[in-house]
């Protein structure tokens, strides 16, 4: 197989797991490529690793076709992969070094163990929807309008809430009053709309969640729509600027923008080993059914 390690910064303290990886894939005789810009960090640390070569970007990825692409690093990192593996089909396998890891489904004492299942073929695949930003009079987002997890609208810094009017397929649906307003896939219903009161929405349902950011009106609710509306909103406030966000990427929005939001024409194809489910990673993770008093 032809593999590529993908991460975003070098860590001291991550160095045994990339050592792990490089050297289980080495048993099996696959070949081995790395990021560039990982790469770059690698070589100024003094770590030098046998490999066939780099890939710095998609057009290289789809010149050099590997098989898989493995990011080390947590749920960030697997957000960030998007812009290097994009309409690809080339599947993810994210081991997570950092905290909670809900993509990055393999934990780092499992390395071996998971390379060792890949080679077997003991894993599966599953798309994952993504969410495409439309700006219809100023560029936004221009180099990737897209997000795996969430967009959302927020006030900026101390500056008093803000006022959103959104609209369904051109229809009229609310007028947040909020700090923010964040708009999921289900990949990220288990993130920042978790956190504001959202449900969480299992990844194959094709919905999207409109969870509003600490509403003015308690009665107003997160709401679940079709994958196949398009949202679209006007935004008002006492500032003139406003935060627009597409997964951890951000930049700066004024009154005047007509943004609208539908889901993407591609997925993004995500990899875990056959005993991992969604319902097994929620479960673990959010630690349901664990009560101290029983230990």
């Amino acid at each position: 197989m032809k593999i590529l390690i993908f991460s975003q910064k070098y860590k001291e303290e991550d160095q045994p797991y990339l050592e792990e990886l490089i050297s289980s894939l080495e048993k099996y005789k696959n070949e081995i490529y790395i990021f560039s810009t990982y790469n770059k960090q690698l070589v100024e640390n003094k770590l030098h690793f046998d490999i066939q070569g780099e890939v710095k970007d998609n057009a290289e990825l789809k010149k050099v076709s590997p098989d898989l692409v493995i990011t080390l690093g947590g749920d960030g990192t697997v957000l960030s992969v998007i812009d290097l593996v994009r309409d690809s089909g080339i599947p993810v396998l994210g081991i997570n070094l950092g905290r909670l890891g809900f993509l990055s489904s393999v934990e780092k004492t499992k390395i071996s163990t998971a390379v060792e299942g890949l080679m077997k073929g003991h894993f599966y695949t599953e798309d994952r929807a993504l969410l495409e930003l439309c700006c219809e009079n100023y560029p936004l987002f221009t180099s990737l309008p897209y997000a795996l997890n969430d967009f959302t609208l927020h006030k900026r810094d101390t500056s008093s809430m803000i006022t959103i009017h959104t609209y369904v397929d051109g229809k009229f649906l609310n007028s947040y009053w909020a700090d923010g307003l964040v708009v999921s896939t289900p990949t990220g219903s288990t993130g920042y709309s978790l956190s504001c009161g959202g449900p969480i929405i299992f990844p194959n349902s094709g919905n999207i969640v409109i969870t509003p950011v600490a509403p003015h009106n308690l009665n107003v609710r997160p709401i679940v729509l079709s994958d196949t509306n398009k949202i679209s909103f006007e935004i008002e406030g006492r500032s003139e600027n406003f935060l627009c966000t597409l997964d951890s990427r951000y930049e700066t929005v004024t009154s005047e923008h007509l943004i609208s939001i539908k889901k993407a024409d591609f997925k993004i194809r995500l990899a875990h080993p056959n005993d991992i489910n969604f319902m097994k990673r929620i479960r673990g993770k959010l630690m349901w059914g664990t009560d101290k008093r029983n230990h």
